[in-house]
Order: structure tokens, then sequence, then C-alpha cells
């Protein structure tokens, strides 16, 4: 247990910096990161769900992703601000998910992912919600962008559906009898293992912009 945490806290030291060096760089070295983590995204799904009904649909899902993570990135005159605003709802859901589900355990949350609890999701929620209270309270010290009504349902629905994301990777690496969609990051697995939260989030956003109504959060 104490090896395997040791892995998942080493790899996330490495992705994280390494992460947020290419977000900021932008140009063409943001877009060749998220274009080497598309394709070994194909490449994980191809091989968890090759031949099963739903294997184009996951191609769309994950294409639909990572349009909107280019589009955040270059869409906005350079301004890395709101892939940081979402990848930053994504991390503190995930982590508040993790840390309340060990702590408080009780009732699970759905059965396709049996490790998915009440407490966990109500954790990733709050914990999403502080963390963006703090981000826009902190970014680049601009003490004038708040938490807002419209925000603070943003963030919801974002938190949401990165928990969707996670528990849809969850069951289909079930229907698909495998543990981890690869082995590409130590103590995690594949790279959906550890991003399927930001995956689905990301869709989410894609969906947002497609109806027009992203203003809520600029």
């Amino acid at each position: 247990m104490n090896k395997e945490f040791f892995k998942r806290t080493l790899s996330s030291l490495v992705l994280f910096p390494t992460a947020l060096f290419f977000i900021i760089k932008g140009s063409f070295l943001f877009s060749f990161f998220i274009i080497i983590f598309l394709i070994i995204s194909f490449y994980e799904w191809h091989m968890m769900s090759k031949k099963k009904s739903y294997y184009m649909l996951g191609f769309f899902f994950l294409i639909s992703s990572f349009y909107s993570i280019y589009l955040l990135r270059n869409n906005f005159e350079g301004d890395y601000f709101y892939l940081l605003f979402v990848t930053t709802i994504c991390v503190s859901t995930d982590i508040g998910g993790y840390i309340f589900g060990k702590i408080f355990k009780g009732p699970k949350l759905i059965r396709i992912s049996p490790k998915k609890t009440y407490s966990g999701m109500i954790g990733g929620y709050f914990l999403s919600i502080i963390s963006i209270n703090f981000f826009l309270g902190s970014f680049l010290n601009n003490l004038s962008l708040k938490l807002t009504t419209d925000v603070f349902i943003f963030v919801l629905i974002i938190s949401t559906f990165s928990q969707i994301g996670d528990i849809l990777i969850s069951y289909f690496k079930r229907l698909s009898q495998i543990k981890d969609t690869g082995k590409l990051i130590p103590g995690h697995g594949g790279f959906l293992d550890r991003f399927d939260g930001m995956i689905g989030a990301f869709f989410a956003v894609f969906i947002i912009n497609f109806i027009n109504i992203n203003n809520w959060i600029y």
C-alpha cells in the first residue's frame, strides 16, 4: 500500500509541473502535448473496447474533450486562465472525492462503480468549490474575480461531469474485465485511469460551448 502510494505521489509530482509547463507555454508546444495524449487515449480506448458496441462513441467523446482543451487554451488571446480554471475543478474534485471517501466511507454511490461513495461525491463538490474560491481570489493577484452564483453553478456542473467521467471509465474497464487501461503512469495505470475525470469535464465544456452558454465563466 505504501509503495503504491509512493508511486502515485511521485508520478503526480512529475506530471503536474510537466503539464503546467506546456499549458503556460502554449503555441505549437501545447498542441504537440495534447496530440500526444490524444493518441495515447485513442490507443488505450481501442485496446479496452475493441469489438464493443460503444467503440466509436468513445472516440467521439475523446475528440470532443481534447478539442475543448485546445479551444480553452488558444481562443482567449493566449490566456491560459480558463484551462487552469477547469483543470483546478477536476483535480480538486478527484482529491476531495478520494479523501472524503477514505475517511467517511459510507453507502455506495452507484453499482457500476463499486468504490464510489456518497461521501466521496460530496467531498469532491466541497473541495472543488473551496479550491475555485481560492483560485479566483489569488490568480495573478486579481481580487476582482469572485465566486458568483453563475460561477458556482458552473463549478458544480464541471465537478459532476468530472465524477461521471471517472465512473464511466471504471464501468467500461469492468465490462472489459481489466484493472487498468494501461501501464503508462506508475501507481495510476494508463492515461485514461488518471485523467478520466478531466476527459468527462472537458466534454461538458464542449457541450456548454456548443449551446453557447460558456459566458458563465467570463
